[in-house]
């Protein structure tokens, strides 16, 4: 039984070799040139990645010498300068996203906070999802905050909290916002804020910690206001009532 079902299988094989013969005749210059077209695709795919990581590897060595070696001689404006023009040059390399952030960041650190503000929104324009979308949307918020415009920058950190869920600049968004409201006064409001970021818990860092410690004062803060804003007597009035 079992030669026989190998006899019809091999006799099945040779048929369908038999008549693909005549067709592979008369299409192989054809197939000749396709299989030609695949190795050149093949080759110019295998060039463009090892082009691509080349590039990776120059603009990783330019942004770490530009970041951890900077020149002495260059001061904020021209070291952010240095930052973006890092950018445009390996425009497509992670090192490019990183230096464009931190032209922005250098910008702020030395106080020029509408410079830095461009260029924070100039990179999430270019790049509005990931981490480092998440901490320029905060550099935004951050740079409106720093020139006073508390206004602008509420809505800013809120849409950091909205836009960019789970991202370790939601919660400082949401610290931000607390301090914000505190300092309006508004601490009802701003112990929501804290108690929000003190639910992240260990995964919040140090930034939950302080934010327990935030809300536990202005819970107490709140209790004391509550008492004090008590009319005289109407605690004793309440009781003749419920005799």
């Amino acid at each position: 039984m079992g030669v026989h079902i190998y006899m019809e299988t091999h006799d099945v094989s040779s048929e369908f070799l038999f008549k693909l013969w005549p067709w592979l005749e008369a299409n192989k210059t054809k197939l000749i040139g396709g299989a030609v077209v695949i190795v050149a695709l093949a080759g110019i795919y295998s060039f463009v990645s090892w082009q691509h990581e080349q590039k990776e590897i120059s603009a990783g060595q330019a942004y770490t010498q530009l970041a951890f070696a900077p020149s002495a001689n260059l001061n904020a404006s021209q070291t952010s300068a240095a930052f973006a023009q890092l950018a445009e040059k390996y425009s497509g390399t992670a090192a490019a996203q990183r230096a464009q952030l931190q032209a922005a960041a250098t910008l702020f650190e030395a106080g020029n906070y509408a410079d830095a503000q461009t260029q924070f929104q100039k990179f999430l324009d270019a790049n509005s999802t990931g981490t480092l979308a998440a901490t320029a949307a905060l550099g935004i918020a951050a740079s409106l905050e720093a020139q006073n415009k508390l206004d602008l920058a509420t809505t800013a950190y809120k849409k950091v909290t909205t836009s960019f869920v789970g991202s370790p600049s939601e919660l400082q968004a949401e610290f931000a916002l607390g301090r914000l409201a505190e300092q309006s006064g508004k601490l009802a409001e701003a112990e929501g804020h804290f108690e929000n970021v003190a639910r992240a818990g260990r995964a919040g860092g140090s930034i939950a910690e302080e934010a327990e410690g935030r809300a536990f004062e202005l819970k107490a803060k709140l209790a004391a206001t509550q008492k004090t804003s008590v009319p005289a007597g109407a605690t004793t009035n309440a009781i003749q009532l419920l005799k």
